[in-house]
């Protein structure tokens, strides 16, 4: 199944896939009723609004739209400053000005016209605009996957770009000059078979910020824009794979990275700057003292300020800091710096930064993301202090607000300086968050887990609904690489939510939110902490009759998948069912035989098959190789597909592994939804795959 270029396979495999379709949908036949009701549903929820809210760069706003009856968007822009009297960017309808007559709009890429060029779909992996805003580089994937990484130089007239090895290693850095009948120049080259390479602008566009990394080291060089055939400058090297961003201000060079200080591991991110001029050893110095109640998590720069997101215990926020900052006063406490805060509704999950190109411009962008609040999209004024909602779907109006330029009419906050150690800034009505928390409660919960440690668990639960050890249960958990765990508001959840289901998020050991050593104490051959930390709340969910006893099920997406796979096999009487979607199922052959290209990132996650203790955590924890014998399985369902990160073989012959050990029970069924179209891309598959989930655990719930 993984020799993709051999056609007698694949012949073999299109009629294995016709078999698993036919069973699936044998399965599922008294459920299309349903699944026609649930795609209404979902349907009917999808935002009417399919464009992106634009955002300025320099003199130009660039958003993408979707034309109806189109499957893919449209890149765009238009001149901010025509027609800013308008406060929908979908009137003139496709950026046609009625009065003057006049296109206003220029289409830069129809992804519907490249899906044409590129049989049938059109996946994007990366776009960059010039600085001077005459040119875009794009890429398309699968047939440009060979190009991973690009970003401008010279001011747009020269491109940096890094192709991929036949293993699709980042290997080769190129500088090509544009209109220059020379060849491309290399820059770089990593032979290495676990060095990689990868490259970003500093968001003042002055350097070329180069990253070279493997399991046992990371360097940053830097490449003057204006000069990319000068050479690589060295100005950072540290043991050990680490996080290192870099970005230049006012003659600075500041550092965000969580690589070890001092030979001593660090549990979080932290900030450091250097002079971008140095003469001997390069010199770096903390910025803010470290603060246990205030943990820095993310960095953003603009001309003007600096801005954070901070976690305050388990609570997420979001503050501005003046730039410069002070030359002569050594390291600081953050509070002592004059932070400015965000108010920011109840419950939030995630805070994510928008494009934020314009590095001269004072407003930045940012989505703030909740399990009881559908996204809403931010632009944060650091000169004053305001800041106003540009989009967010309202499900109350069935409609989306997108509000910019002089005729916005969206809510205006000010927002307070500290004036006390408690940091508190009063907050607003949720109502202008379009928060949903009336109708839906979210409650947090402190688990113990099998060896005493509390793993935060989140459950969300329709108050109309709730009924004390009836209501069915889907439980959430990734765990890896130190990600956070989504706990966004999704519109399709809501079709659970309103029949009586809770929804619940396990942050389990390996993820993100709690510090390094949270990540640290869930990889390797720390893995079983993970899976222990998901069964415990599983549990905890039974056993305080949040869910009924038989009726929780279990939800993971690719690294997820593999963590629900093996609380299965641990527990298989713990769950009534579950869902597992492009999972993570094989890692004992995959990690020793990879098929497709493995990173240095995933084997410091999973281990090294190479290492005797690794290997022998890496059999322990394979969902493949541990199901049981014997005995009775939950329903699963698992959907996969050509174009996923972990190769469809995997859930395949996980799926027949199962079947053929377990005990046959007609009413859990081991089902294999396979794939070859990019669902991801297209909002109306996903309603569809998503109907055919919820249907799913309807029927094994019985509800």
């Amino acid at each position: 199944m993984s020799n993709l270029n051999d056609k007698v396979a694949m012949r073999h495999m299109d009629v294995y896939m016709e078999q698993e379709e036919k069973y699936t949908e044998a399965v599922l036949s008294d459920t299309d009723r349903l699944q026609s009701k649930l795609q209404s549903e979902m349907a009917s929820r999808m935002s009417s609004q399919l464009s992106t809210p634009p955002f300025r760069w320099g003199p130009w706003l660039y958003y993408r739209r979707v034309e109806e009856g189109k499957q893919y968007p449209i890149l765009c822009r238009r001149l901010a400053s025509l027609n800013d009297e308008f406060i929908s960017h979908k009137s003139p309808t496709a950026g046609f000005d009625f009065r003057s007559g006049k296109r206003i709009e220029q289409k830069l890429i129809d992804y519907n016209e490249e899906a044409e060029r590129f049989g049938g779909f059109s996946y994007e992996e990366l776009s960059e605009v010039s600085p001077d805003h005459r040119y875009i580089a794009y890429t398309i994937k699968p047939q440009a996957d060979w190009v991973c990484n690009v970003a401008w130089a010279k001011g747009g007239q020269a491109l940096l770009y890094v192709v991929t090895d036949q293993n699709k290693k980042p290997y080769r850095l190129y500088c090509s000059m544009l209109g220059s009948k020379d060849d491309d120049v290399i820059l770089l080259e990593e032979l290495a078979d676990n060095v990689h390479v990868n490259i970003r602008h500093t968001k003042d566009f002055r350097f070329i910020t180069v990253n070279v990394f493997s399991t046992t080291f990371s360097k940053v060089y830097l490449i003057n824009a204006a000069d990319p055939l000068s050479g690589l400058t060295l100005v950072w090297e540290c043991e050990a794979c680490a996080h290192c961003i870099i970005e230049h201000h006012q003659g600075y060079l500041y550092l965000f990275t969580n690589a070890d200080r001092g030979g001593q591991s660090v549990d979080c991110h932290y900030l450091l700057r250097s002079p971008l001029h140095f003469s001997g050893p390069r010199k770096w110095e903390s910025v803010f003292i470290d603060d246990k109640d205030l943990i820095i998590e993310d960095a953003d720069f603009c001309d003007s300020h600096l801005v954070l997101t901070v976690r305050e215990g388990g609570r997420f926020r979001l503050c501005s800091v003046v730039l410069p900052l002070p030359n002569n006063k050594g390291m600081v406490h953050l509070r002592e710096s004059c932070p400015h805060f965000l108010p920011l509704p109840e419950s939030v999950s995630q805070i994510s930064p928008g494009p934020n190109y314009d590095f001269y411009s004072s407003i930045m962008r940012f989505t703030i993301s909740s399990p009881v609040m559908p996204d809403a999209v931010v632009d944060y004024d650091l000169s004053n202090g305001k800041w106003e909602i540009i989009q967010q779907h309202n499900l109350l109006h069935e409609r989306t607000r997108v509000l910019y330029g002089t005729a916005s009419t969206g809510s205006t906050i000010n927002i307070s300086e500290i004036s006390g150690p408690d940091n508190e800034v009063n907050s607003e009505d949720d109502h202008s968050w379009n928060d949903l928390s009336e109708f839906y409660a979210c409650e947090q919960h402190e688990v113990i887990s099998s060896d005493g440690v509390t793993v935060p668990l989140t459950i969300v639960y329709s108050r109309k609904r709730k009924k004390e050890g009836e209501n069915p249960g889907l439980l959430h958990g990734h765990g890896a690489y130190g990600e956070l765990l989504d706990k966004r508001w999704r519109s399709e959840l809501k079709s659970l939510l309103d029949r009586g289901w809770v929804i619940a998020y396990a942050d389990v050991r390996g993820g993100g939110g709690r510090g390094r050593s949270w990540h640290e104490d869930g990889k390797r051959t720390k893995k079983h902490n993970s899976i222990n930390d998901y069964i415990s709340c599983a549990k905890f969910l039974v056993e305080k009759e949040i869910v009924h006893q038989n009726k929780l099920a279990g939800w993971g997406y690719s690294a997820g998948g593999l963590l629900v796979a093996s609380a299965i096999n641990c527990c298989p009487d713990l769950f009534r069912a579950a869902v597992l979607k492009v999972p993570f199922l094989d890692p004992s052959n995959t990690l020793v035989y990879p098929i497709l290209p493995l990173t240095p990132v995933d084997y410091e996650e999973f281990g090294y098959p190479g290492d005797v203790e690794d290997f022998e955590a890496i059999r322990k924890f394979c969902p493949y190789e541990n199901i049981q014998k014997g005995v009775r399985y939950p329903a699963v369902m698992v959907t996969s597909s050509f174009n996923t990160r972990f190769g469809v073989w995997e859930a395949a012959k996980w799926a027949a592994r199962v079947r053929e050990r377990t005990i046959y029970d007609p009413d859990h069924p081991i089902l294999l939804n396979l794939t070859t179209d990019i669902v991801e891309d297209n909002r109306y598959l996903q309603c569809k795959e998503s109907a055919i989930e919820v249907a799913f655990l309807l029927k094994m719930m019985g509800s």
